[in-house]
């Protein structure tokens, strides 16, 4: 094995764990609110945390602008997400009566349908191509629904689904941790802010006023773990415009901020009462707990959002094995 470590062929093997393995395009398997015990138990329940909570300890007390290591996976990546950003510039919404949800989504949506496989194997190296179809799946989920031109938590698990499933297959590696959540979830996230400022996509299951963030919940875990122990930054400063303009490009949260200043009008305490709350809590650490808690809750096992979500061979509805 270490010959082979050095003559760079380790590469094109199969993982041990995937020998044999056979691959499955993902699919519903929470049809009720009882299934939802299914879920809880499930493997890939399991898996998906454990993956969430280790990118959390990952980037702990680290700057979007600091140094880390770039693979070239992780490049592959940046491309793929460049290319869903060019769509969009393609497709300019069109002129239509109701203000939100623009067809032209629709239109954006059917390229990346017709192409989603083409793009993941484009990540994909050719030994483990046989994956493509199941992976393809996540990344078709984790852009908006089409029917409803909508966009919420669901669809960004459906992403956080993906960079998990490229992990379970080895090609990401846990030395890229800090380049999956700064590099690529930071772009996924500015292509997401994208779509949803063009196409005026409405928020999907929102819980108005009562919720954390119309779109989005990831950002606001990963970059409350950023500002854990920081010297000067406090929960209590980031409704403070100064600080976030000063601040925003070191820090995934202050990032979500200004959008959401950006998307909304009048006090942020009416707007975004949740966070206004948050911002009192006296410790990024205790924040960044407290929204570990409410992701499960108010979105991991909240049936409308998970019955959207699909199950196949890297993520099974099958029991956590103990």
């Amino acid at each position: 094995e270490k010959q082979q470590q050095q003559t760079g062929h380790v590469e094109d093997e199969i993982p041990p764990s995937l020998v044999g393995h056979t691959f499955i395009v993902p699919k519903k398997e929470i049809n009720m609110v009882p299934d939802m015990v299914k879920w809880k138990r499930s493997q890939a329940y399991a898996d998906y945390m454990g993956f969430v909570l280790a990118l959390n300890e990952g980037v702990k007390g680290k700057k979007l602008t600091d140094d880390y290591k770039v693979s070239e996976v992780i490049h592959k990546l940046m491309s793929l997400l460049d290319t869903l950003n060019r769509w969009i510039d393609e497709m300019p919404p069109v002129d239509q009566p109701s203000r939100f949800g623009n067809k032209a989504f629709r239109t954006w949506y059917a390229k990346l349908d017709k192409e989603a496989e083409n793009l993941v194997s484009t990540v994909i190296p050719v030994h483990l191509s046989a994956a493509v179809p199941e992976v393809a799946v996540y990344l078709k989920e984790s852009v908006g629904n089409s029917t409803r031109i909508d966009y919420g938590t669901g669809h960004e698990a459906a992403f956080a689904a993906f960079l998990c499933c490229l992990c379970k297959i080895g090609i990401l590696k846990v030395d890229d941790q800090l380049a999956i959540v700064f590099r690529v979830f930071n772009r996924y996230l500015e292509v997401m802010r994208k779509l949803q400022k063009t196409y005026r996509m409405e928020p999907a299951g929102s819980q108005g006023v009562w919720g954390l963030d119309d779109f989005q919940f990831l950002p606001f875990i990963w970059g409350s773990a950023q500002l854990i122990d920081h010297s000067i930054l406090e929960p209590r400063h980031f409704v403070d415009e100064k600080v976030v303009n000063e601040h925003h490009k070191d820090y995934m949260f202050l990032e979500c901020i200004l959008f959401i200043t950006e998307m909304k009008t009048g006090p942020f305490a009416e707007h975004s009462n949740q966070l206004w709350n948050i911002s009192a809590v006296p410790a990024w650490s205790k924040v960044n707990q407290g929204l570990i808690r409410m992701y499960k809750a108010e979105c991991l096992e909240k049936f409308p959002v998970i019955q959207h979500f699909k199950f196949g061979s890297l993520l099974p509805i099958q029991p956590v094995k103990s």
